[in-house]
């Protein structure tokens, strides 16, 4: 996007499909490479094994590609699908590394009463999660019709 493109705020239902699509491709990834590890029968009990391999599956290696998606193309590939992008909220441009990582754990505080945080996006006039308040961040996108960005410069 150029500067003179016009941006909109991304609203709660198409960042839910874009986290639906994110998902699904970490998914994809984590289950063989889950199987790999320990073997398809990890899937079929309840109570499963601990340890590093598990923690590097389930919390970094996820942490790892988002931050990294974030840090390269300012959006996931489930943002990417909608046209969506992250931007700082005051100039509207790539936010920095300080900014992604408060905008990542701030996911987990958003998430932890009861996913209020997240929901958040529907109510609020910019379209911000609390993770998005914590980080200065927006989620924008080329705009459709009306409700144009205007960033201060």
């Amino acid at each position: 996007m150029d500067d003179t493109t016009e941006l909109e705020y991304v609203g709660f239902w198409l960042r839910v499909w874009a986290s639906i699509i994110d998902s699904v491709l970490v998914m994809l990834i984590l289950i063989p490479l889950t199987a790999a590890v320990y073997g398809w029968d990890y899937f079929m009990v309840i109570t499963h094994a601990s340890g590093a391999a598990e923690f590097f599956i389930s919390w970094v290696l996820p942490a790892v590609a988002v931050l990294a998606f974030w840090m390269a193309k300012n959006a996931t590939p489930g943002k990417m699908a909608i046209s969506a992008t992250i931007v700082d909220e005051r100039t509207g441009g790539p936010p920095g590394t300080a900014q992604h990582l408060g905008r990542y754990f701030g996911y987990f505080l958003a998430a932890i009463p009861l996913g209020l945080g997240l929901i958040w996006v529907a109510f609020d006039p910019k379209k911000q999660g609390w993770h998005d308040k914590l980080a200065g961040t927006v989620v924008v996108r080329p705009r459709k019709k009306s409700g144009v960005v205007h960033f201060e410069r």
